[in-house]
Parts: structure tokens; C-alpha cells; sequence
């Protein structure tokens, strides 16, 4: 666990520090306006501001850094989780087209897909985690789906077509293919 140090400065908001494993130090200056500098500082053999680096985010900027860095963690998870013998994890973006745009998620139990999630629909840049059955799908919405392989396929194709049925040899490639 990386030690971070918290450092209040008044009137301008709060320093918060670490120690890299390779010697360097980084901050970043949270401001009360909602601005953040992301600072890298130089080792102090090479001189004063030598290697010292600032930069201004908008509060929207640092979310959007903090959900990147964040990110690789998650994917590194997910990643870990599709390895698990029987669990497949997915994507499926709508297409307007597809069965799906326009209408409720529903719940897949009741469209004879037992067995499978929806963990959560992207649209733009936030997520909906655990969508609730009446939430309704537009196109260039990402499903975020867990389950075996054959239910993800089953679900794929209700997607697209709106029937659960996965023709004959569909499960050789991803389920969105």
C-alpha cells in the first residue's frame, strides 16, 4: 500500500504526496475551486526545479485522469474474472438496428436467460450499474454482461434479433460477433 501524506494548505485546498518505488515524488493539489495540479517533483541532487513538473486538470479532467489511471486496476480484475473456468465477461454495444434499442432492459431470466447479469449499461461517460428491468436501452449504449458462455451468446443474439436462440456453432467466436 503506497503511504500518501496529507498536507492542508490554507485557503487553497489540501497537498496529498507519495513516495514512488523508484525514488521520485508525485502530488496532487486538490483546490477548493475543484481544479487539481498534478505535480511531479525532481530528487534533490538534480537541482531546484530542475525536473519539476506541474499541470492544471479541471475538475472534469481529474475524474477523467483518476477513472484511467483507476481504470487499469479494473480491467487487470475483469480480466482476472474472465478467467474463471465457466464465467464469461462482456460487451455488447447497441446498434439501432438491434432488438433491444429503444426498448426495457427486462429482466434476462424472463427472457429465457437464467443464469446471466447485465452488471451494469455505459452510455456517454457515465456507467448504471445493476440497471433495474424498466431501464430503457438507445443505441451506442455498452451492456456490461456476466454469465456462462452459452448464456452470453443467448443473450447477445436477443440483443440483436430479439429471439434466445444461438444458432449452430455461434459459441466457436465472441459472443458479439
Amino acid at each position: 500500500m503506497v503511504d500518501v501524506r496529507r498536507v492542508k494548505l490554507p485557503g487553497v485546498g489540501v497537498l496529498h504526496t507519495f513516495i514512488t518505488s523508484d525514488g521520485g515524488k508525485v502530488g496532487v493539489i486538490a483546490h477548493r475551486s475543484g481544479h487539481s495540479d498534478l505535480i511531479t517533483f525532481s530528487d534533490e541532487e538534480d537541482g531546484p526545479d530542475n525536473n519539476k513538473v506541474s499541470l492544471r486538470l479541471s475538475e472534469d479532467e481529474a475524474h477523467t485522469l483518476a477513472e484511467l489511471l483507476g481504470g487499469t486496476q479494473i480491467t487487470e480484475s475483469l480480466t482476472a474474472l474472465d478467467q474463471i473456468p465457466g464465467l464469461s465477461i462482456d460487451w455488447f454495444t447497441v446498434d439501432y438496428e438491434d432488438y433491444i434499442a429503444g426498448q426495457p432492459l427486462g429482466s434476462p431470466a424472463e427472457r429465457g436467460i437464467a443464469g446471466l447479469t447485465v452488471v451494469a449499461v455505459v452510455r456517454g461517460d457515465s456507467a448504471n450499474p445493476a440497471p433495474s428491468p424498466d431501464f430503457r436501452v438507445f443505441p451506442g449504449d455498452t451492456l456490461v454482461v456476466a454469465g456462462s458462455p452459452e448464456k452470453v451468446a443467448k443473450a447477445f443474439s436477443f440483443f440483436r434479433t430479439g429471439e434466445a436462440k444461438v444458432k449452430a456453432g455461434a459459441l466457436d467466436g465472441p459472443p458479439g460477433s
